[in-house]
């Protein structure tokens, strides 16, 4: 199970930190991952990180989002910062096994970026 928070309504300009925690048993030898989803669009990748700290991310990261986790809290967490209005999305967490089978989602967090 993961469940998110940490979204919500954020100015232009400004910073969110997304949380996302994990039942135990899907966290040590997952790779954790955030998701996006913009009305009428694709989801997409943010960022990800494999469970020895590898990082993917996003082309539109570009070092304004970090990913990070702390095994022993079984969290994963997004720090978004000089965030603009096409940010504005519903933000996913996703945990898929390294080994063997084991994929799934939290029930999203909204993130609304606006003045």
């Amino acid at each position: 199970q993961l469940v998110e928070s940490g979204g919500g309504l954020v100015q232009p300009g400004g910073s969110l930190r997304l949380s996302c925690v994990a039942s135990g048993s899907i966290f040590s030898v997952y790779t954790m991952g955030w998701y996006r989803q913009a009305s009428g669009k694709e989801r997409e990748l943010v960022a990800t990180i494999t469970s020895g700290g590898r990082i993917n991310s996003g082309d539109f990261v570009k070092g304004r989002f970090t990913i990070s986790r702390d095994n022993a809290k079984t969290t994963v967490s997004l720090e978004m910062n000089s965030l603009q209005p096409e940010a504005t999305a519903v933000y996913y967490c996703h945990a898929d096994a390294e080994v063997g089978p084991g994929n799934y989602w939290g029930q999203g967090t909204q993130v609304t970026v606006s003045s």
